[in-house]
């Protein structure tokens, strides 16, 4: 891939000579490393929208489900739970 843009930034000179110094003891170029970085940031953010909009998908089926009368109350699910832990021995 073609490196074409520039990236400017602004930080504390300690944490620069810090970062400077580990890139070059596990050596590597300071920009490889922030390329790596930049690349796992991107990928968690992507995998934690998708998973948000996965558990929104959920939030909204079990909406639709409790307007349809399909669904239980928080209390009957608690009771029928209760009920199951009473049956083995752990209530």
């Amino acid at each position: 891939m073609a490196k074409e843009a520039v990236f400017t930034m602004k930080l504390e000179p300690e944490l620069r000579d810090q970062f400077m110094a580990e890139a070059e003891a596990s050596h590597r170029p300071a920009s490889q490393v922030v390329r790596e970085l930049m690349r796992e940031f991107v990928q968690r953010q992507r995998q934690l929208r998708e998973y948000e909009a996965f558990l929104q998908g959920k939030v909204d089926a079990a909406r639709g489900s409790m307007r349809a009368g399909r669904g239980s109350s928080g209390d009957a699910v608690e009771a029928k739970f209760a009920a199951r832990r009473a049956k083995v021995g752990l209530e």
